[in-house]
C-alpha cells in the first residue's frame, strides 16, 4: 500500500509531521482529517516506503512516486462564488479547531495561488492583526464580500459564534449555488436546440436557398407566394445581415435603459412573474431566496430590521423588493411580517400562513429555511417539467421552419414538372 508523507495542523494550532498508509491521496486526505487534523499538504513517498523521501519539486499527476498534493484555493486573476464558499468553510473548520483568526488566515493564503483572493486574504489578515475586526475587514473587499457576508460575520463576531456563522455563510452559499445550476441546466438543452436551428437555418437561407433561386432565375419559373418569401428573406439576409446584429444589438441595449429606470424596471419584473411558462419557476426562485436569505441572517443573530435591509438589496426582483419595504415598514411600527407579505399577491398564501406561524411560535428562523427547503425542491420539479415541455415545442418549430423552407424551394420544381407533363 503506497505510503504518503504529510505535513498538518492539529487542533491546537501546531504543525505535526508524519506518514500514513493510504490506496490513494484522497483516502489519506480522509484519514487525516478523521484523526481530527487539518492537511496543509500530502506527499507520495518515493518507492512506498516508511519515511522515504518525497520529491518537493513533482507536479501533480506526473506518475506514482514524487506526487505532490497541496491542498489550495483554486483562483487566479478573478474570485468565484465557488472560491469564496471554499474559503469560508475551511475558515471556519480552522477557527472551530481552536486556532486564532489571524494564524487560519494566513494558513489559507499560504494554500492560495498567486491571483486575487491570495491577495485579498492578505490584506485582511494585515487589518486583522492591525486592530481591525474581521467584519470590517471584509467590509473592504465589497465586491468579494458582499452586504450579506459581512453583516453575518458581523453578528457571529458579538455573538462569539463566528465559526457557526462562517459554516452557516458556507451552506448558504451552496444551497444558493445548487438553486442556481439547476435553473441553468434546465436553460441549457433549449438555448443549445436554438443555437443549432438558428445556424441550420441561417445556413439554408444564405446558401442553400440563393443557389435555387439561380436556378429558378435561369429556367425562367414562375414564383409561388411561400418561394416569394424565401428570397426576399434570403435576399435580406446575405445583403443585409449587419441589420439584423444591429437590430438584436439595440434591442439589448434598449432593454438595460428600460431596467435602469425603477417604474419600467419594475414593470418588467412584474411581467416575468407573470409569464406563460418561466413565470412560475421565476416566483419560486425568488421565494427560495428570500426564505433562505432572511432565515439565515435571523438564525445568526442579525436583528431583523438590518436583515431585511439586506435582503432587499439582493432579492433581485424589484415587486419582491417593494414587498420587503413594506414589511419592513410593518413590523418599525411593530405589526407582523404576514400581512405586506400577503398584500403584494407575490407569496402564496401557503408560504404567508408559515411565515405567521413562526413569527407566534418565535421560530421565524427555522419556518423561513423549512419553506426555502421546501421550494427548493419544487424548483427542482418545476425545471423537470419545464424542460420537458420546451423539448417537443423546440423541434416541432424548427421542424416547421424548416419545413416550410423545402417546401418553398420544392414548390416551382413541383409547377414546373406538372407543366411539362401537361
Amino acid at each position: 500500500m503506497p505510503v504518503f508523507s504529510y505535513k498538518a495542523l492539529n487542533k491546537k494550532g501546531k504543525e505535526t509531521t508524519g506518514t500514513i498508509e493510504a490506496d490513494n491521496t484522497n483516502q489519506a486526505l480522509s484519514k487525516l482529517k478523521d484523526s481530527g487534523v487539518f492537511p496543509t499538504s500530502v506527499i507520495e513517498n518515493k518507492g512506498g516506503k516508511k519515511g522515504g523521501k518525497a520529491k518537493p519539486g513533482a507536479a501533480p499527476g506526473s506518475g506514482g512516486s514524487g506526487m505532490n498534493i497541496q491542498i489550495r484555493i483554486p483562483g487566479l486573476d478573478g474570485v468565484k462564488t465557488k472560491e469564496v464558499t471554499l474559503f469560508t468553510r475551511q475558515l471556519s473548520t480552522l477557527i472551530d479547531a481552536g486556532l486564532p483568526l489571524v494564524r487560519s488566515l494566513n494558513v489559507l493564503r499560504d494554500q492560495c495561488k498567486p491571483g486575487r483572493l491570495k491577495d485579498t486574504i492578505h490584506g485582511m489578515s494585515a487589518e486583522v492583526e492591525s486592530g481591525s475586526t474581521f467584519s470590517e475587514a471584509l467590509a473592504k473587499y465589497p465586491k468579494i464580500f458582499n452586504k450579506l457576508y459581512v453583516n453575518m460575520v458581523r453578528a457571529g463576531e458579538a455573538g462569539g459564534l463566528l465559526e457557526i456563522v462562517l459554516q452557516r455563510l458556507a451552506e448558504f452559499a451552496e444551497k444558493s449555488q445548487k438553486l442556481a445550476s439547476k435553473v441553468k441546466s434546465a436553460l441549457v438543452y433549449p438555448a443549445l436546440v436554438i443555437v443549432i436551428a438558428l445556424a441550420v437555418v441561417g445556413f439554408l437561407v444564405t446558401v442553400i436557398v440563393p443557389k435555387f433561386m439561380v436556378m429558378f432565375t435561369d429556367m425562367d419559373i414562375k414564383m409561388p407566394a411561400p418561394t416569394l418569401l424565401l428570397m426576399g428573406v434570403s435576399d435580406f439576409a446575405k445583403q443585409r445581415w449587419y441589420l439584423v446584429i444591429l437590430g438584436i444589438v439595440g434591442i439589448i441595449v434598449i432593454f438595460k435603459l428600460l431596467k435602469k429606470h425603477p417604474k419600467t424596471k419594475y414593470g418588467l419584473d412584474w411581467l416575468s412573474l407573470r409569464l406563460p411558462v418561466f413565470g412560475q419557476l421565476l416566483q419560486k426562485v425568488a421565494i427560495s431566496r428570500f426564505t433562505r436569505t432572511l432565515g439565515t441572517l435571523i438564525k445568526s443573530g442579525v436583528p431583523i430590521l438590518q436583515a431585511l435591509t439586506i435582503v432587499k438589496d439582493t432579492a433581485g426582483n424589484e415587486v419582491i423588493a417593494g414587498a420587503i419595504v413594506k414589511v419592513h415598514e410593518s413590523i418599525r411600527e411593530g405589526e407582523s411580517i404576514s400581512a405586506p407579505l400577503a398584500e403584494s399577491k407575490v407569496f402564496p398564501s401557503m408560504v404567508v400562513n408559515m411565515i405567521d406561524v413562526g413569527e407566534e411560535t418565535g421560530s421565524l428562523d427555522q419556518m423561513l429555511l423549512k419553506i426555502a427547503d421546501n421550494y427548493d425542491d419544487q424548483v427542482d420539479t418545476a425545471t423537470g417539467a419545464l424542460t420537458s415541455m420546451l423539448e417537443p415545442i423546440l423541434i416541432v418549430g424548427m421542424g416547421l421552419v424548416v419545413g416550410f423552407i423545402v417546401i418553398a424551394m420544392f414548390m416551382p420544381l413541383i409547377e414546373l414538372m406538372g407543366s411539362m407533363a401537361g
